[in-house]
């Protein structure tokens, strides 16, 4: 793994083009290796995982300890701990992956022009790809596993409450390169807490290719503005539920205590509730009752307080919050049209859901609703890469352009134009 000298300014600047250089050359390379060493490499990945899991425990006991000694929120203490049952998620993502087809070279499309020319659109690696972010370990090995077997280098770069399993995880993971036939400087961790090398690595367009933050927004907005090459993000996860007039009552309370209290401290859990107002009577005593076991606290309008009074006015920012937290906002409308234009302004694009049993809501609800995923009659927490069948994602982007929604294998290539002739020569 890799650490500057110090914080030296030359010596820095001299770190980050090593450590760059190092990644552009390995990805030159792991663009031509043969899918089957990359799989076999996935798969010894997973075996190492199994034969190392109390040392792998044990260190990342080490890292929540010093995260709850440093006051880290319960939702970040959530994201950053490990036990068996995620260990064992975590091989079974690489397994799955493992199992998935190589995207490298698929042929997208192939045609014969008039002038003769035989033209194919094949799927590349994109490159060299730098990682940025937060308290997830198993994001450690979700990204690693995800470029290598795109066919990119990747370097990562983990915030400081994961460093110690992040940095064992993706140290095992590059203990198996070399053996599998793949470049030692495939994976490269930056163990260094400065961050001014991702400052300096954000300046090097011309060896990485890609920057991807993971995290909060003030990291993802760092990253934004200081970024020379482009950057695939999501800022926050508002994700809504709509339940519309038709929605079946037992549904929509099962739609939205899953959505929302089956793991609070992530993306894609359900922040900001709409209800029809025909449903607000019959439906919000049912679900306040479903959420107390919970203790999540409701911020809604005058309508849900005149209903609940136990519930706390909600204010302009509650319809904006991403609370990551047994907190909850929900809002009234009288019109399916209401709540789209609702979620369309205080959301983020990231996934929202519609309960209902009304063909024409479903339809109007998943095309006017501008997110990388629409849930119909299912929680929001399905918007996942292995959930959605990509083996694993290396995060949700709200963006339009390059990726949208959970980016796995065929998200992190790009494409080439190979044209063939026989000494064609345009007229």
């Amino acid at each position: 793994m890799s650490d500057p000298a110090d914080s030296n300014s030359s010596q820095l600047q001299d770190f980050c083009q090593t450590i760059a250089r190092q990644a552009k050359e390995a990805s030159r390379k792991l663009a031509l290796v043969d899918s089957r060493a990359k799989d076999q490499w996935l798969k010894s990945c997973a075996a190492i995982f199994e034969s190392r899991v109390e040392q792998i425990l044990q260190v990342n006991q080490e890292d929540c300890q010093a995260a709850q000694s440093a006051g880290s929120s319960a939702a970040n203490l959530d994201r950053l701990q490990l036990n068996r049952q995620r260990l064992l998620g975590i091989t079974g993502s690489l397994r799955a992956i493992a199992d998935l087809p190589d995207p490298v070279g698929e042929i997208i499309e192939g045609y014969r022009r008039p002038s003769g020319i035989e033209v194919r659109k094949v799927r590349v690696p994109i490159g060299v790809i730098f990682f940025i972010y937060e308290a997830r370990p198993n994001v450690t090995s979700d990204a690693a596993a995800i470029c290598v077997k795109s066919g990119n280098a990747v370097i990562l770069r983990c915030g400081k409450e994961a460093i110690r399993t992040s940095s064992l995880l993706a140290g095992l993971m590059v203990e198996q390169l070399e053996p599998a036939g793949l470049p030692r400087h495939a994976i490269q961790m930056i163990e260094t807490p400065d961050r001014t090398v991702i400052d300096a690595l954000l300046a090097r367009p011309q060896e990485i290719d890609l920057a991807i933050p993971r995290g909060g927004e003030g990291l993802i907005r760092r990253v934004c503005d200081l970024a020379k090459m482009p950057v695939l993000k999501h800022f926050d996860g508002n994700c809504h539920v709509y339940v519309d007039a038709s929605a079946d009552l037992k549904m929509a309370v099962d739609l939205v205590v899953n959505a929302k209290c089956q793991r609070m401290g992530v993306c894609n859990a359900c922040e900001s509730l709409v209800i029809h107002r025909s449903m607000l009577p019959a439906f919000l005593p049912i679900l306040a009752d479903a959420l107390q076991p919970f203790a999540i606290e409701i911020r809604g309008d005058a309508e849900v307080c005149r209903v609940l009074p136990h519930a706390t006015p909600a204010s302009e920012d509650d319809w904006y919050r991403e609370y990551l937290g047994p907190c909850i906002s929900i809002r009234t409308v009288d019109s399916i049209e209401e709540a789209i234009a609702h979620i369309n302004q205080y959301g983020s694009h990231h996934t929202d859901a519609i309960v209902t049993s009304c063909l024409a809501s479903s339809r109007k609800f998943s095309q006017e609703v501008d997110s990388s995923a629409v849930m119909i009659n299912a929680s929001t927490r399905f918007n996942d890469g292995g959930e959605l069948g990509l083996g694993a994602e290396i995060g949700i982007s709200t963006d339009k352009f390059h990726a949208r929604g959970p980016c796995g294998l065929k998200e992190l290539t790009t494409t080439k134009f190979i044209v063939t002739g026989q000494g064609h020569t345009r007229q």
